[in-house]
């Protein structure tokens, strides 16, 4: 059973969430800081971290921050703070999603389901598939380019996988919103280009040479 744990200063939204992601089927565990979090970490990890970002003391941003740079677990963040920027931030950072409140449990708990969905290797997908100097191995969820481990985020790893598995096709942004947010994702197509924006950053970093390429007023497809 899939283990969440929830990070909210607010005890009926923890409450809230706590309720919907049991009903689901899930354990939980909560807590009401990044400190007590932190703490915990020293002990288990979970399979999904949920994040306020206004927190007392270390706020989420920079737990996630945190997290990032010791686990590739996936992290959702449920918060006030709705402007721009701080969705962004939160996706550069490494966030797999992002929900402004008040917002709809149901649509969180299909927003879990999704992530983890996706993270379940397909039917025989463990052989690694090469692409000139990138090779990606579905079973371990891991990408390399030139031999050298690039860290991708859940969402980034489905995305250029969805990509990679099919080159040179033409994927609509709401084709790719619907494959991997699923059908009754609220959000618009800025989810899909924020995560194209952080793919290819950390390919041209890398130098590969598969290139991830606009279609004008349609989407992307990946160039091989």
């Amino acid at each position: 059973m899939r283990l969440i744990w929830v990070v909210d200063d607010e005890d009926n939204i923890r409450e809230l969430i706590r309720r919907y992601l049991e009903k689901e089927g899930y354990r939980t565990r909560t807590f009401a800081s990044a400190e007590a979090l932190n703490r915990a970490l020293a002990v288990e990890t979970p399979d999904m971290f949920i994040l306020d970002i206004m927190l007392p003391g270390h706020d989420g941003l920079t737990l996630c921050r945190q997290i990032r740079e010791r686990y590739d677990i996936p992290v959702i963040f449920v918060s006030a703070r709705s402007e721009e920027f701080d969705r962004v931030v939160g996706l550069e950072l490494g966030a797999d999603d992002y929900l402004a409140k008040p917002f709809s449990p149901r649509e969180l708990v299909v927003r879990v389901n999704n992530i983890f969905r996706r993270m379940k290797p397909a039917a025989n997908s463990e052989k690694p598939l090469t692409l000139e100097n990138i090779v990606i191995y579905p079973e371990q969820r891991k990408i390399t380019v030139n031999g050298e481990e690039t860290v991708f985020t859940t969402r980034e790893f489905d995305l250029f996988s969805l990509f990679a598995a099919e080159p040179g096709r033409s994927f609509s942004r709401s084709l790719l919103l619907e494959k991997l947010w699923g059908y009754d994702y609220e959000g618009d197509n800025r989810a899909v280009d924020d995560t194209v924006k952080r793919i290819r950053k950390k390919l041209h970093e890398k130098d590969a040479r598969p290139v991830l390429t606009t279609v004008r007023g349609y989407g992307y497809r990946l160039d091989v």
